[in-house]
């Protein structure tokens, strides 16, 4: 299974994958007899909410893999998102914060390939676009694929260069800072935000600025911990600056507390959950007092889901957002920035064209967006595609290639025997007048060794013997005749005695 998270859009087990459909597809009766394992890709919520609901309270016991920096942010992120099932007040699928800890418990943490996404971020690759601030570009080998399943977040976007999008950024905050406005940026903890305080804290730098910044969670501060000591899966730039200074202290940025909220004159302040969700938290408790003012601005830092205030104030600002109890004027700025780490369509579209599989499959994306992309993916790659909603099964015939080595000997027994074969062709040698049942293709003839934890290699036969470590054996028999037979017939019996006599080797 890939991934464990939640729907942030929803709460309760409504927010929670639909486990049970698990069991009704596998005919299993528990979770880790149906699931060979979890495979995770990152620590967003979206990818990790539900772990421990799914290891404590539905009783997952197989294994589960993550790189050792997912490992190390995921019990920060759970835990900031267990406190807001408290402020929400779920009536069902909370876990609690000993859950979290005997869920990492029983992760397996790997070292793969690291992507932009966030640190520890991977792709993985199953048997059977632009690079960031402080992250390197993904890395990606050419591989023989039967499927691709891939994201399609932004199917239909085509974004600006990185440079832009910095400039564009900057020019927005410098502007509502300067008119004495306040800047809020909801965003989760881990990725975005380092990434922003970077790019904000050089350019406070270079402004020589004393206007403060905030985060309104210590869960940045740990984490930048963990960036410190990771420091290894960031970029080569990161890690050449890291000689001279630590790219991941930010001494500007100062914790934010709820009486500030009030402050007079300008700040920026970066504030969970992104999105603003609808449920609360700090970001939307913050924006419904900083909403009135003309003079702020709030920055939408990355996708935002159906249903939550950020994705309704970037379809559109509107002059008041309904809440199930009250509502919110709406007067302040909104600058959409395209910060978000998921590629745009023409970064989804190369990768496809790059890796060429032989099936595409879309997930993680809005079901008009997958639709539009698979219809690109059809008529433009020439590559089935597919989108399949909850409990639909896609059958995908795969290719079973098996890799072997060949020793020495074998290789030199070979090319002897083409070498044979090419002097009878040229009559140089007798038995030139037996014909070829294969025609002009000859096959090699050798034993396949299969160990286990091996690679399998083709050997000769009697090295078959030696590699096992085994001694041969060699067999005498004698064909034994009773029979009576006159005197005269003696020498001829013992002649035929004498020609039946062999050694044959086993």
């Amino acid at each position: 299974m890939f991934d464990c998270g939640v729907h942030l859009s929803y709460k309760g087990r409504r927010s929670y994958p639909e486990f049970d459909r698990v069991l009704a597809a596998s005919g299993a009766t528990d979770f880790t007899t149906a699931i060979s394992c979890v495979v995770i890709a990152h620590s967003h919520l979206d990818h990790i909410g539900a772990l421990p609901y799914f290891t404590e309270f539905c009783g997952y016991h197989g294994p589960i893999y993550m790189t050792y920096p997912t490992k190390a942010l995921a019990p920060m992120i759970l835990e900031d998102f267990r406190k807001v099932m408290v402020v929400q007040q779920w009536e069902e699928g909370q876990y609690s914060y000993e859950d979290i800890l005997r869920c990492m418990k029983k992760v397996i943490p790997l070292d793969l390939k690291q992507t932009v996404q966030v640190l520890g971020a991977v792709m993985i690759y199953a048997k059977v676009g632009d690079a960031a601030r402080h992250l390197g570009a993904a890395q990606i080998d050419r591989l023989k694929l039967d499927l691709l399943i891939t994201e399609s977040t932004y199917a239909e976007t085509t974004r600006d260069s990185r440079r832009a999008r910095e400039s564009e950024f900057l020019q927005a905050v410098h502007k509502c800072v300067s008119g004495g406005g306040k800047v809020l940026i909801p965003l989760f903890s881990v990725g975005r935000a380092q990434e922003l305080c970077m790019l904000l804290y050089d350019y406070w730098e270079r402004m020589n600025w004393k206007i403060p910044m905030y985060v309104n969670f210590c869960l940045t501060v740990q984490s930048n911990v963990y960036y410190k000591m990771l420091i290894g899966w960031t970029s080569q730039k990161i890690k050449d600056s890291y000689r001279v200074h630590n790219p991941f202290d930010f001494k500007h940025v100062c914790h934010f507390e709820r009486s500030f909220t009030d402050n007079p004159g300008p700040c920026v302040l970066f504030a969970t959950p992104g999105m603003i969700s609808t449920g609360g938290g700090f970001s939307h408790e913050v924006f419904k007092k900083w909403a009135l003012s003309e003079k702020n601005l709030v920055t939408l830092a990355g996708y935002c889901a159906p249903r939550s205030i950020g994705h309704k104030l970037m379809s559109g600002k509107p002059e008041k957002i309904d809440l199930e109890d009250t509502h919110i004027d709406v007067r302040c700025q909104v600058h959409q920035l395209a910060f978000s780490p998921h590629t745009d369509s023409i970064g989804i579209m190369d990768l496809i064209e790059f890796l060429s599989p032989k099936h595409v499959i879309l997930v993680h994306g809005e079901k008009p967006l997958m639709a539009f992309l698979k219809e690109r993916v059809e008529s433009e790659l020439g590559m089935p595609c597919y989108y399949p909603a909850n409990n639909e099964a896609v059958s995908i015939l795969t290719t079973q290639n098996h890799k072997i080595s060949a020793t020495e000997r074998f290789i030199t027994s070979c090319a002897g025997e083409q070498t044979e074969d090419n002097l009878r062709k040229r009559k140089l040698i007798c038995g030139s007048n037996i014909s070829d049942a294969n025609g002009d293709r000859k096959l090699a003839e050798g034993i396949l060794l299969m160990e286990k934890n091996k690679a399998s290699k083709i050997l000769c036969e009697d090295e078959l013997v030696q590699v096992l470590g085994m001694e041969q054996h060699i067999v005498q028999y004698e064909p034994m005749v009773s029979s009576r037979i006159a005197a005269a017939g003696e020498l001829e019996l013992q002649q035929l005695a004498g020609r039946g006599q062999g050694m044959q080797p086993i």
